[in-house]
């Protein structure tokens, strides 16, 4: 027998302890508790196995040996790792993952077997049929071999043959019945069939009337090109004396240049295939950009309702011209009568890199391209369409130049413009507006320039008819000049608007950051003049609803509003953190004016909603860098456009709360926009900062 393994117990138990009868040996107990005995007899040698107790091994009482300890098993890998890291796109950043995968595979084999609804499955059993069928044929070979050899037999044996026979045809039978597939219900089905009533096809037709068609022939020679050369001179030198007897715009000679135009373009072929190319432009456009059509007519933000009263825009059309790309957006206005229509001017702001401008006609039914394009030698810094002749539009120019534009004629340049004999400016114009007729019907504008005048130009005949309006002196009291002459110095005006009710009064923005106050009677001197801004005064409006209250903006960041019975003391001064390009009144509310910065980001107010900060304020370019220059409000739809210094245009959609206006009551007919309510709705919130005693 080989050794016995040994055996570790506690201290104090012994298992299996008898005591000792050798000979010659003390009978110790303590040694007896720890042997144990073979069954080989006394005189046997005995080998005692004596259980070995680790020197580190735990005394423990009874309590602490019948504690249960419980393990629990789960299905977690220890060795799978907790510390996988993957990167976020959303946040930009490395995320450490949630899950874990916990399975670990210990073994896998690839099965061999097929689904039998199976393309494969459906193979084997077409190759398993085909075999069949061969054997078929062989058993039927035999068969016919063995009725022949039957037939020879003798009588005796005819019974052993019908007995085969019998036994073959239950054979056969088995071969040829097809076999019948059990079909599971599988899902408790039943299979039910049912007719539906069939719609008769009905056919509609519509003739339409065939275009008309004429077929020309003609053979050419060298006379008759000779011919039409020279008709088409005469034609040219026509046109060329026609724009140089150009009368004066008056308003009962309209008539009568409508119909020449209209006389003009029917004559000519090639017109109508451009008017017809246009309409399928067009129609090509708006199916499109059919999904942003849609947006501006009948989306609305419902989020809106759990916003808090703030607003979002949401971006339309983007209008952007080749060769106007690297040319700043210098001015915006929309046409008063045609509201899908708006003039767009090209520029720099830049004095270092100055050349040339441009003036493009926009619509929204074909946002891709413009309608009308001309191409200026100088930079255009302002525009404006005439309220009455929309096809008119005077520019004033980097220069120092003013012009005017007629649409209506096929000109590539402007059909009135200033020079140094006929008093144009020395400095860039930066704002023009045309004003009411003269007592003579001519039609006239004003423009204001860095030069420090205020001009009025009147057109007559084929040539512009300047009058300096006034001069914007810095001081009152002239300097003395290196020769001892007296010099006076003058501002430098780089904006300015009208009232709309009075027709004399009007305000006048300059770099040094004051407002004037001035008037068409008084050449002289101003009637007020307010400390507005510590920089330049890019842009100063009148309200469109309230007679004295005006809005102005500057590059010192802020936007202010102003009562101008007041002094120098602004109702409202907003901080919007970047110089402010320009401000604009919305045209359906006396409370809401929005605002574009250096930074991007249109900021759009409602001093009903909330007099302190803006109710969205919303960046709308791709570069953070790209600084937006003019906004304008659509004067019918609820929407604006944003012009930047890159030459793109873009339009955005006002949500609800950026366009509340009164509710009417019940019973009262929607008769359009009630100035009195606007004007009582604006002075309530004047009220409340207004102070009498600073009053002038």
């Amino acid at each position: 027998m080989g050794p016995k393994a040994k055996s570790v117990k506690p201290p104090g138990s012994t298992i299996g302890a008898k005591p000792s009868k050798m000979k010659g040996r003390p009978n110790k107990k303590d040694e007896d508790d720890m042997t144990e005995v073979g069954d080989m007899g006394d005189e046997s040698y005995v080998h005692g196995k004596t259980l070995v107790k680790p020197d580190d091994q735990l005394d423990l009482n009874e309590a602490e040996l019948k504690e249960e300890f419980t393990r629990i098993l789960t299905a977690n890998n220890p060795h799978a790792p907790q510390n996988i890291v993957r990167f976020n796109f959303k946040e930009r950043a490395f995320k450490q993952t949630s899950s874990v995968e916990q399975i670990a595979i210990h073994f896998a084999l690839d099965g061999n077997m097929l689904h039998k609804d199976s393309d494969e499955a459906r193979r084997q059993r077409a190759k398993a049929g085909m075999g069949e069928s061969r054997r078929l044929v062989a058993y039927f070979r035999y068969y016919l071999i063995c009725i022949s050899k039957n037939s020879l037999r003798q009588e005796e044996r005819r019974r052993e043959g019908r007995r085969k026979e019998e036994r073959r045809r239950k054979w056969w039978k088995l071969l040829l019945l097809p076999k019948k597939e059990s079909l599971r219900n599988q899902f408790n089905f039943s299979e039910r069939a049912s007719q539906t009533f069939n719609n008769p096809y009905r056919e509609r037709g519509t003739a339409t009337e065939p275009p008309p068609r004429a077929n020309f022939s003609s053979t050419a020679n060298q006379w008759e090109i000779y011919d039409a050369y020279y008709e088409d001179l005469q034609k040219q030198e026509k046109a060329k004396d026609k724009t140089k007897q150009i009368p004066a715009y008056r308003k009962e000679d309209d008539k009568t240049k409508k119909k020449l135009v209209a006389l003009e373009t029917a004559s000519d072929d090639i017109s109508r295939v451009s008017r017809a190319a246009k309409i399928v432009e067009r129609m090509v456009n708006q199916n499109t950009f059919d999904d942003i059509a849609q947006d501006f007519s009948y989306f609305e933000d419902a989020s809106d309702e759990f916003r808090d009263q703030e607003g979002t825009l949401l971006p339309l059309w983007k209008f952007c011209y080749d060769k106007a790309k690297r040319l700043a957006v210098t001015s915006i206005c929309w046409n008063p009568k045609y509201y899908d229509m708006f003039v767009v001017g090209h520029g720099s702001y830049d004095f270092t890199k100055q050349g040339r401008g441009m003036l493009l006609f926009y619509s929204l039914k074909n946002p891709s391209y413009p309608e009308y394009i001309y191409s200026t030698e100088s930079g255009v810094m302002c525009i404006d369409v005439h309220p009455t002749y929309q096809y008119l539009v005077c520019v004033g120019f980097y220069d120092g130049s003013v012009g005017v534009f007629n649409i209506q004629e096929k000109r590539a340049g402007p059909v009135y413009k200033s020079n140094a004999k006929s008093g144009k400016h020395t400095d860039p114009v930066w704002q023009v507006k045309w004003q009411k007729d003269d007592l003579d019907n001519n039609l006239n504008f004003f423009s204001v320039s860095s030069d420090g005048r205020v001009v009025s130009w009147t057109l007559v005949k084929d040539e512009l008819i300047y009058a300096d309006v006034i001069k914007l002196t810095v001081d009152n009291l002239p300097t003395d000049g290196p020769d001892g002459t007296q010099l006076q110095l003058l501002g430098c005006g780089t904006s300015f608007d009208f009232h709309k009710k009075i027709d004399y009064l009007f305000l006048v923005g300059t770099e040094e950051g004051k407002i004037h106050k001035c008037s068409k009677a008084y050449s002289s001197q101003f009637l007020d003049t307010i400390n507005a801004h510590h920089m330049s005064v890019d842009a100063v409006r009148w309200n469109p609803f309230h007679p004295d209250i005006f809005i102005s903006c500057s590059a010192d960041w802020t936007v202010k509003i102003w009562d101008h019975n007041y002094g120098n003391q602004a109702m409202f001064t907003f901080d919007l953190n970047s110089a402010v390009g320009d401000v604009a009144w919305a045209p359906y509310s006396s409370t809401v004016f929005a605002a574009v910065t250096a930074d991007g980001k249109v900021h759009v107010f409602d001093l009903n909603v909330n007099k302190y900060e803006a109710l969205c304020e919303q960046s709308v370019v791709q570069k953070k860098k790209t600084k937006l220059t003019h906004i304008e409000f659509n004067p019918c739809h609820m929407m604006i456009t944003v012009g930047d210094e890159r030459g793109y245009v873009t339009s955005l959609k006002l949500s609800p709360n950026l366009r509340k206006v009164p509710k009417k009551k019940k019973g009262e007919e929607n008769v359009g926009i009630d100035h009195e309510i606007e004007i009582a709705k604006l002075d309530k919130i004047l009220s409340l900062v207004r102070e009498p005693d600073n009053k002038d």
